[in-house]
């Protein structure tokens, strides 16, 4: 799979764009009401319990705009975090901290609320079973997005449609199974390939051919108990399909390897923060 790496420069890149977007063409109008700015002390403090992710980004959201602001990281990126803790202290032109303000706490918010919601399946397998992404992320965001679900504890699945083979249900209809999977063994050249099978038979047919995973999407705990005694001798094992907080559990216990989650990226709840003088 293609390594995540959120660079200086990634990070500087992707603030200026959202900064651009939110004062592109005039600037901040309201701000720019206040004649006389001093220099003042905030705060970002967290409106509730769960992992913070973002702070280089929001870090970078007030250098980028005025470099003399000061910015002191109080939680870094993966920590557990209570309601009412300090995240971190800023310090500068009270003007230009509070026209930067929206930006940050944005990238707080959406990357500390993948982290959190991650976090809470990863607890929920108790070490049993791998909590995956997808690629369900929102386009251009799917970076930052898998890197929110590794702070969380989460594992990253492919990141996009070159990182390994994954024949899917449309894929099998558009041609005949068997060959399918046969091509991709011939054509692999280093990458895994991942099968996913709607029902046991689907599974008995390629029992033995070479391959790495066996996805067994939407299928129920009975099913997947039995189609995972059948295949975790020679494959990993993934479940996936409308997994949820409430039945993610059960899930695990079959036995199954990974469990892949869209709705961490694509449904997660943003984390609240604010900023306090």
């Amino acid at each position: 799979m293609s390594k995540i790496i959120l660079s200086k420069i990634f990070i500087n890149n992707f603030v200026k764009l959202a900064l651009n977007e939110d004062l592109y063409p005039g600037g901040d109008i309201t701000s720019n009401l206040i004649k006389k700015s001093s220099v003042k002390t905030f705060k970002i403090i967290a409106n509730q319990n769960g992992i913070v992710g973002g702070i280089e980004f929001a870090k970078s959201t007030f250098k980028i705009f005025d470099s003399k602001i000061q910015f002191h990281i109080k939680k870094k990126d993966g920590s557990q975090i209570k309601k009412g803790q300090i995240i971190a202290v800023i310090k500068g032109n009270s003007k230009n901290i509070l026209i930067c303000e929206r930006v940050a706490l944005n990238f707080l918010s959406h990357i500390s609320g993948i982290a959190s919601y991650t976090n809470k399946f990863v607890k929920l397998t108790n070490g049993k079973s791998k909590i995956c992404c997808t690629r369900k992320t929102i386009p251009s965001l799917r970076v930052i997005q898998k890197y929110a679900v590794k702070l969380g504890g989460g594992t990253n699945h492919r990141f996009n449609l070159s990182d390994e083979y994954l024949i899917k249900d449309n894929h099998i209809a558009s041609s005949d199974f068997k060959s399918l999977v046969q091509k991709a063994i011939k054509n692999k050249k280093g990458r895994k390939i991942t099968i996913e099978v709607d029902n046991l038979k689907q599974l008995k047919l390629i029992l033995g051919f070479k391959f790495n995973t066996v996805l067994f999407d939407n299928m129920n705990i009975k099913s997947l108990k039995e189609g995972v005694k059948l295949a975790k001798k020679s494959y990993e094992t993934e479940a996936s399909g409308n997994i949820n907080l409430k039945n993610v559990r059960s899930v695990s216990r079959t036995g199954v390897d990974r469990i892949s989650v869209g709705s961490i990226t694509h449904s997660a709840p943003a984390m609240d923060f604010k900023l306090e003088i």
